[in-house]
């Protein structure tokens, strides 16, 4: 069997008499794709931030499997190493990508930024990932020296992940990573998605309201409603046959999201 990337048990965080995720627990594996779906205000994106280290949790356990084979607990982790999980192993896909890119520097040096922060000081080396980044998200090479504004939103979206992927880390989260794009450019990211988790045997966690960006990307998804994981399974199996009543209602798109 294939010892689990994360494990997660009665993870939870409320913030006064608001609870935003309540007693979940999961394994994430190597290589998956792990989708958390349900509409607005159903924790999913509480549950994220809190996966992520961004938001401190009230109780639970939260434990991560180093490259050396050993397990991380991470809620007891110092904000050094955090941040140094975060810039090597850990990669975070902002909804709005203006919130995940430098606006201020070109797209090679946004691309190329995490690569210095990892140690690499060769300028050319650099900058020739950064290019080979570019062409591997779809990008125009030739555009390297554009600063972020000067892309549209998808092009922006597709920046920020190559800025993620760029130092090869084991496990991206990602805020609605397709939201507010037309359906023509979400369909491509998407395709971009699948492809890039699958040949680098990426985990990822992605929050969605769109049942449409599960199916194409997960391998397995969670459905939540009031902070709770109400479903959870295969991803054919769980929009094919849902057996709890929200789920039906998100999958039949009566549920407004």
């Amino acid at each position: 069997m294939m010892e689990p990337l994360l494990k997660v048990r009665q993870l939870s965080k409320s913030y006064g008499s608001r609870i935003g995720c309540e007693n979940v627990s999961f394994d994430m594996y190597p290589g998956e794709v792990l989708c958390v779906v349900g509409e607005s205000g159903s924790g999913k994106s509480t549950l994220l931030n809190t996966l992520a280290l961004r938001t401190p949790a009230d109780a639970g356990s939260l434990q991560y499997a180093t490259t050396q084979g050993d397990w991380l607990d991470l809620l007891t982790l110092s904000e050094p190493r955090r941040r140094m999980l975060m810039r090597t192993e850990w990669g975070f896909v902002e909804q709005n990508p203006r919130d995940g890119l430098r606006a201020a520097v070109s797209a090679g040096a946004n691309i190329g930024e995490p690569l210095m922060a990892v140690g690499a000081r060769h300028y050319g080396q650099i900058r020739d990932t950064a290019a080979q980044w570019m062409g591997r998200v779809e990008l125009d090479t030739t555009r390297i020296d554009e600063l972020p504004a000067a892309f549209s939103g998808g092009m922006q979206q597709r920046l920020q992940i190559a800025r993620n992927l760029v130092t090869n880390p084991r496990l991206v989260f990602m805020d609605e990573p397709t939201a507010g794009l037309d359906v023509s450019v979400q369909a491509r990211l998407l395709d971009l998605l699948r492809t890039l988790t699958s040949q680098l045997h990426l985990s990822a966690l992605v929050v969605t309201h769109d049942i449409g960006v599960a199916r194409l990307l997960a391998h397995r998804l969670m459905v939540m409603q009031h902070g709770q994981v109400v479903e959870a399974g295969l991803t054919d199996q769980v929009l094919d046959d849902p057996q709890h009543p929200y789920t039906q209602l998100l999958v039949s798109s009566v549920l407004p999201v």
